[in-house]
């Protein structure tokens, strides 16, 4: 039997987001999203018609509004920065084929893999690109990438990047950005750090994304010595729902701070891989009014490391680190 030459392919993975700025299919995409187990894990006999009767119908037209405030000329910002991403990363690797899908939505994940199982890969590294592990997140796309292939008879071997939090080019993509926003706006009074949040409850059931931020904050403050850590603030955004997330909630805590002399801020979302409807309407327009509102004189956000050449060098590194 001859040997095998290695024949390596990427999936990088996100999240989703609708295809259009429309309630028609934000419905359509929230309704698949928050019928995965990962994201609610309530019994699907009362989250369902919840789900169906009563959260779509009223949050698909208000979302419709946000989304179309956002909007690109290309499309949705998750979506144009999570492909220009690939292309960026692909051009780096010639001869890897590079694949982008989505959890939800459109780029079909189950096109994405297969598109890459066609050339006869004998490994295939999954990248989603979720900084930091959340069972809602980077366990979700595994699962959804698992789904897919039980329909395969033949399989490469698997390459799955757990998370990159504290990863040294990571947080050398952060470093640049926050310096960048230091010298074009001056250094704030604070710099947060904004993470997406989760139910208190997942995290004391086992998954460990709290941990994960705060080895990116612990990291992120050691590089930028010597700016000082008390001037660094983390907070956890975008709950939902009644019950418990996790705290500090980014939005109570810019309304807070004004009044305790902040009144310059900068904010950044680690978090985010791509910039979006969590960072674009929620951080950059709604808690922006909120700290100003509050008292508050400056705001900056910081945009997400996007296609910049530091964070293709990121992820052309974790691909480097993964071949063997």
């Amino acid at each position: 039997m001859g040997i095998m030459h290695n024949k390596v392919g990427v999936l990088m993975v996100n999240l989703g987001t609708p295809d259009m700025p429309t309630v028609p299919a934000i419905k359509r995409y929230l309704a698949q999203f928050l019928s995965d187990h990962r994201v609610i894990d309530r019994s699907p006999w009362l989250w369902w018609p919840l789900l169906h009767a009563v959260i779509l119908p009223f949050r698909a037209p208000r979302l419709a509004k946000l989304y179309q405030s956002i909007w690109m000329e290309e499309g949705s910002p998750l979506l144009v920065y999570s492909q220009r991403q690939q292309k960026a990363l692909a051009a780096r690797l010639p001869n890897i084929p590079v694949e982008l899908g989505m959890s939800y939505g459109s780029p079909c994940l189950a096109k994405a893999i297969k598109t890459l199982l066609s050339h006869d890969l004998t490994k295939l590294i999954i990248l989603p690109l979720y900084p930091q592990y959340s069972a809602t997140t980077s366990a979700a796309a595994w699962d959804a990438v698992a789904n897919i292939l039980k329909s395969y008879r033949r399989l490469p071997s698997i390459q799955f990047i757990r998370d990159y939090a504290e990863h040294p080019a990571y947080i050398n993509a952060l470093k640049q950005s926050v310096e960048r926003s230091f010298n074009q706006h001056g250094q704030p009074d604070k710099l947060m750090l904004s993470f997406h949040g989760i139910p208190k409850r997942y995290a004391k059931l086992g998954d460990d994304y709290p941990h994960c931020c705060e080895h990116t904050f612990r990291a992120l403050s050691a590089a930028l010595t010597p700016w000082s850590e008390d001037k660094m603030i983390m907070a956890y955004q975008s709950r939902f729902g009644r019950e418990p997330w996790l705290m500090p909630y980014t939005d109570k805590t810019l309304k807070k701070l004004p009044a305790q002399g902040v009144k310059h801020i900068q904010v950044i979302c680690p978090g985010f891989a791509a910039d979006c409807l969590e960072t674009l309407e929620e951080i950059k327009q709604q808690n922006r009014g909120i700290f100003l509102k509050a008292g508050g004189e400056k705001f900056e956000y910081i945009p997400a490391l996007n296609d910049q050449s530091a964070h293709i060098d990121l992820l052309q590194q974790l691909v480097a680190e993964n071949i063997l």
